[in-house]
């Protein structure tokens, strides 16, 4: 026998409904190549995002499409996380750091249709050029003023590319397990692979996030995501912020730049930031420095590689700011577990407490973890076995794209 539920599908369309519902006034703050500080609201996003679909439907983006972003974190990423996933097409994030050959093969593999670049990023593609057969067009992520004058007359700027389009949209009902983003991983051998992320994985890692003892992102929050947006989907505060209505800040090409990072978290009231650990290595230097302290920062997620237990030490004793140490892999979403304390270790001496801040943590509910030996029987959870590594769950791929 069934239950008598709705069967409402996981979509991330419907974390965009209910953020332009119930969240439409939270600020989204950005850095970009053009805008010092930008500031708009969930509500400005959608509207754009609404726009942006209209303009990738006319430049024939159909469902299943890939469209392939070489971007920062700011607001016009942000715009495509929304309409090319909603609009049944597939968000492609590509980290702009990679070597030529690999950035030729991942958008050549993905078969991208589109390519939405950032202005500064622009020399990333340009040995490129005659390489890409699937590849239409090219859009820089710049407003009409501000394209690069090599660009000007031969690749058409963002701002122009939405201009004119209709601020409504028809979002089509899809299957919560159609695919949404993809996101190559070199963590493996041989060429990178592509994981392919659905809007029930998506939806799902959101809400895990959001539990008090992973992120426990909520309203009250603003976020500073500097971990980038073609880093498993910024580790997934892109969906989880408007889902609560968490104020979000975007460093833009100053990720690694620690003064703007420094005045954001400061100027912004920002009480969350999520980056990897030589992001931490070289604020706490530049705040040893200059001096400054932080004024509302209350936690940071670290993960990528393993924290320095001086790192968790610093932040704590020098800026009362706790450090959640996260375990996870593009092929997991990538929450997997996160280092809290459990109650009765919150009057331990800070000392012990680092101790167990200084591992890998511990499960969220919806990841399903063991260890095993190399007979595939699984070994105790003593703190001493060693063996392999087996996850699954509901934002675990199950294989690579294609």
């Amino acid at each position: 026998m069934r239950g008598l539920m709705m069967d409402t599908p996981l979509l991330i369309t419907e974390i965009m409904r209910f953020a332009d519902k119930n969240n439409p006034d939270v600020e989204v703050v950005s850095v970009t190549h053009d805008h010092p500080r930008h500031r708009c609201t969930y509500k400005d996003i959608f509207r754009r995002a609404r726009m942006l679909a209209n303009a990738l439907q006319k430049a024939g983006v159909k469902p299943g499409d890939f469209v392939g972003t070489i971007a920062w974190n700011d607001f016009r990423h942000y715009e495509l996380y929304f309409a090319v996933s909603c609009m049944g097409a597939v968000l492609h994030t590509i980290n702009p750091r990679l070597f030529p050959e690999q950035l030729e093969y991942i958008i050549n593999h993905a078969d991208d249709k589109l390519l939405f670049v950032d202005a500064t990023l622009l020399p990333a593609i340009a040995p490129l050029k005659g390489k890409l057969p699937k590849v239409e067009q090219v859009v820089v992520l710049a407003g009409p003023d501000s394209m690069p004058a090599a660009a000007k007359g031969e690749l058409t700027d963002y701002e122009s590319f939405i201009a004119g389009q209709p601020d409504t949209f028809d979002w089509p009902n899809l299957d919560e397990n159609t695919a949404s983003s993809l996101c190559y991983t070199s963590g493996t051998t041989g060429n990178p692979k592509g994981v392919l992320y659905s809007h029930r994985s998506t939806v799902l890692h959101a809400y895990g996030g959001c539990m008090a003892d992973a992120v426990g992102l909520s309203g009250k929050d603003v976020t500073l995501a500097v971990v980038p947006m073609f880093h498993a989907n910024a580790w997934g505060l892109p969906y989880n912020s408007p889902m609560v209505g968490s104020k979000l800040v975007f460093p833009g090409p100053k990720m690694g730049d620690a003064a703007t990072l420094t005045a954001l978290m400061n100027e912004e009231g920002v009480t969350l930031s999520a980056a990897v650990p030589t992001v931490w290595t070289m604020l706490l230097a530049y705040l040893r420095q200059s001096g400054v302290k932080l004024k509302t920062l209350k936690k940071t997620l670290i993960g990528g590689s393993a924290v320095p237990l001086a790192m968790i030490r610093d932040f704590k004793l020098e800026h009362d700011i706790d450090v959640l140490q996260g375990w996870g892999m593009t092929e997991t979403s990538p929450l997997g577990t996160v280092g809290s304390l459990r109650p009765h270790m919150e009057n331990w001496p800070l000392e012990e407490q680092f101790k167990v801040r200084v591992r890998s943590g511990r499960g969220i509910f919806g990841i399903d973890m063991k260890v095993v030996d190399d007979e595939g029987r699984e070994l105790p959870r003593d703190g001493q076995s060693a063996g392999e590594l087996k996850v699954r769950g509901a934002w675990v791929c199950k294989g690579y794209y294609k």
